[in-house]
């Protein structure tokens, strides 16, 4: 097995938002917000190696939306999906599975483009299976009001219509030991209806693609809680566990939407969990 970072591209969201209750005098310490109060973001999708498979996590905002859509999120720098899998010696005919965390635009944009005559809409994976849960698919085609700016028609359904898409058979039980792509799944409903946490065993360690269980390393604090997700009580109990078993196990956090950070580690205090290091993926796996 190897893995490689793909970044997607990278984005600004307004700070407020994104740490909900909490005040942006503290926030703006780990998150500095520019003069719009809009913080970096990045889409740092996952590529997974192993054998005949080559798994990609997530799939970014993707670039079919109008231009009108797409200035509500600043996008910047000169990451892209196709030359991040360029880098890495990749192409996007070559992806055999899409997994999806959850369906909400800048995690699943990526997996649905433009057909050649702008007519209609296929998916940007031709030879991929696309994998998303069916409680969540659910969820996601018959959306709350809430939710519903963050659930495209457009993202979804192409897939659907393809014959591509398929659901991880899952137990009753939040943490599935083993998927059928070979890696652990945690379940959580706090950020929206079964998101899916991946953990990966890869060379010794337990690498852990957080998606939007912890945005950001600034997110750490128990408390703080994105004003995005629909059940924040709920979120600040799946995270509570969640990060007792990181700090607990030296998990290795994979950090989807922090622009500055790629992997964290956590440790026990006396105020809680909170962070111990920072790293690049390089610096620990290559």
């Amino acid at each position: 097995m190897k893995l490689y970072p793909i970044e997607a591209g990278n984005f600004k969201l307004d700070g407020g938002a994104m740490f909900g209750v909490v005040p942006k005098a503290i926030w703006n310490r780990t998150n500095p917000a520019d003069s719009n109060n809009m913080i970096d973001i990045a889409a740092r999708c996952l590529l997974i190696e192993d054998g005949n498979r080559l798994i990609l996590i997530d799939t970014g905002m993707g670039n079919k939306q109008s231009d009108k859509f797409f200035s509500y999120y600043y996008q910047w720098g000169d990451h892209s999906l196709d030359s991040s899998l360029k880098k890495v010696g990749f192409h996007r005919d070559d992806i055999t599975d899409v997994f999806m965390t959850h369906l909400h635009f800048d995690h699943c944009g990526g997996s649905v483009q433009w057909n050649k005559d702008r007519t209609g809409y296929e998916p940007a994976f031709k030879n991929a299976t696309f994998w998303t849960n069916e409680d969540h698919w659910k969820w996601a085609t018959n959306p709350n009001p809430r939710e519903k700016a963050s659930f495209l028609k457009e993202n979804l359904l192409p897939m659907q219509e393809s014959g591509q898409l398929k659901f991880i058979e899952r137990s009753n039980t939040p943490f599935m030991e083993k998927s059928e792509l070979g890696f652990g799944i945690l379940f959580v409903d706090g950020h929206t209806d079964k998101q899916m946490i991946p953990h990966i065993n890869y060379k010794g360690k337990t690498l852990v693609f957080a998606a939007d269980l912890l945005a950001t390393a600034g997110h750490i604090p128990l408390p703080y809680v994105m004003g995005y997700d629909t059940r924040p009580l709920l979120t600040m109990g799946e995270k509570a566990i969640f990060l007792d078993n990181a700090a607990n196990n030296d998990f290795h956090i994979f950090l989807e939407h922090d622009a500055h950070n790629e992997i964290c580690t956590l440790q026990q205090t006396e105020k809680g969990v909170r962070l111990n290091e920072v790293h690049s993926f390089d610096s620990i796996f290559n």
